[in-house]
């Protein structure tokens, strides 16, 4: 018989034990730390005795240049969506990690191109518009160096907050892409000019490596890993129905789904292949435990894509990456847990509530009893596993509920002791996040993923 979306599994009768697995992030993070060092080591050992405002302005656009190089290749590798970092350290914490990366590329970037070309035109005693069209049509690998800079600087004018609001997704998405073309276009000029790689095999072979094996995290997860996904489970969609106003579900029929290896608690990004949708990758959550032949997306109607996700017809093909995030019971350090869920954000907890060990309680913040969405199902699992369901909704004249840590700890006197999982809209999870602080929750165990990427 097969198993309905709806229907919780089988409880686990002993829960094992509550053990916190080590974050990577910080390893990693020293590991590109000393990765910079090292940089600046081989810098330093090649820099001899420094004479004149050339010799100082040329030195320091080689330091920036080398980092810069360096910067990409540690951006690229945050865009390969490697397990590790996408699971153990949470997307939205790794797309933050990409961000300020980016930043501090394109400063380095700027910081290069100026101090080199004016340490070139003080030496030469030129200006610096004829330096800049004699380095750029003269020098090796130049040409395409230059094209690689405007792209990257095109990568950050549309990567810009205030830029990133006034366009489609889909078009910055793209334009995004376009990192790869402009990182593999400047490699080249930093082998060839480069004073620090020039005689130094060493040093030449471990930048080699280190761009090739950023390449190769990015074929093999972003390239292959989905190509083969697709081509074993074969999505497609089954059903759309509405769970509340402007909240829809999604079921996926495919092979083998219970062998995805997704967690409850995770996202795919999904690849709708119908007109209008097939363009947009976007990150949704399952909102059930995965079966054997189905799985299941909730999604609100917020933008374009997910208002037209209830124009979806049964046998639409459907392109899936992942699973990733990090909002899973591995997160889990003590036996009891507390979830709190506004709006949409039930989705990923609704998998947790029905599958996290131990004592659960859920608490789910809407504005009125209609938004509840899978309302039915969560009783349905509380009344199945004996957890606490507790609602949050305004009041009659549309009073929002406090949610202090006073009024939290009236409801779960032992938050303290809890694992909190929090996923909603950025200002409620802030807000609660202080809450929970105030209320005793050490900060190691608030677990909050943000789906804002």
């Amino acid at each position: 018989m097969t198993t309905s979306m709806s229907t919780p599994m089988a409880p686990p009768q002993h829960p094992p034990p509550a053990v916190a697995r080590r974050s990577p992030a910080g390893p990693l993070l020293a590991l590109v730390w000393a990765g910079a060092a090292a940089v600046v080591a081989l810098w330093w050992q090649d820099t001899g005795s420094v004479v004149g405002a050339a010799g100082w302005l040329t030195g320091a656009g080689r330091i920036t240049g080398l980092l810069s190089g360096y910067a990409c290749a540690v951006l690229v590798g945050l865009m390969a969506r490697v397990p590790l970092l996408e699971r153990r350290i949470g997307s939205d914490r790794v797309a933050r990690w990409h961000a300020r990366a980016g930043r501090y590329t394109l400063c380095l970037l700027v910081a290069h191109v100026v101090l080199i070309l004016a340490g070139y035109a003080a030496q030469d005693g030129s200006s610096i518009l004829r330096e800049t069209v004699s380095v750029v049509l003269d020098y090796p690998e130049m040409l395409k160096a230059t094209a690689g800079t405007v792209l990257l600087f095109a990568v950050g004018i549309t990567s810009m907050r205030s830029v990133r609001r006034r366009v489609r997704h889909e078009f910055w998405y793209y334009v995004h892409l376009l990192t790869y073309a402009a990182v593999f276009l400047a490699f080249g000029h930093q082998l060839a000019l480069g004073a620090d790689f020039t005689g130094n095999e060493v040093a030449q072979l471990a930048w080699y490596a280190l761009y090739l094996g950023v390449a190769a995290l990015v074929v093999w997860f972003r390239v292959l890993t989905p190509i083969r996904l697709n081509l074993r489970h074969r999505l497609r969609v089954e059903a759309v129905y509405q769970e509340a106003p402007g909240v829809l579900s999604v079921v996926m029929r495919g092979r083998r789904l219970d062998e995805l290896g997704a967690l409850p608690g995770q996202f795919f990004r999904w690849r709708f292949l119908a007109r209008g949708l097939r363009r947009t990758s976007t990150p949704y959550s399952l909102s059930a435990p995965p079966r054997q032949d189905r799985v299941r997306i909730t999604v609100k109607a917020l933008g374009d894509h997910s208002a037209a996700v209830s124009l979806l017809r049964p046998g639409t093909r459907v392109w899936a990456e992942g699973p990733y995030g990090s909002l899973t019971a591995e997160r889990r350090t003590a036996s009891k847990a507390l979830l709190i869920a506004g709006g949409v954000g039930i989705t990923p907890l609704r998998a947790l509530f029905e599958t996290l060990p131990g004592d659960v309680t859920l608490l789910y913040r809407a504005r009125t009893a209609e938004d509840l969405a899978l309302g039915g199902e969560l009783e349905a699992v509380a009344q199945w596993r004996g957890a606490r369901l507790l609602y949050a909704l305004n009041g009659p004249q549309g009073q929002r509920p406090n949610l202090t840590s006073g009024s939290l700890r009236a409801a779960v006197p032992d938050i303290a002791e809890r694992d909190v999982y929090l996923c909603g809209p950025h200002g409620l999870a802030r807000e609660l996040y202080e809450a929970l602080r105030t209320a005793g929750v050490p900060d190691r165990r608030i677990h909050h993923e943000s789906f804002e990427l």
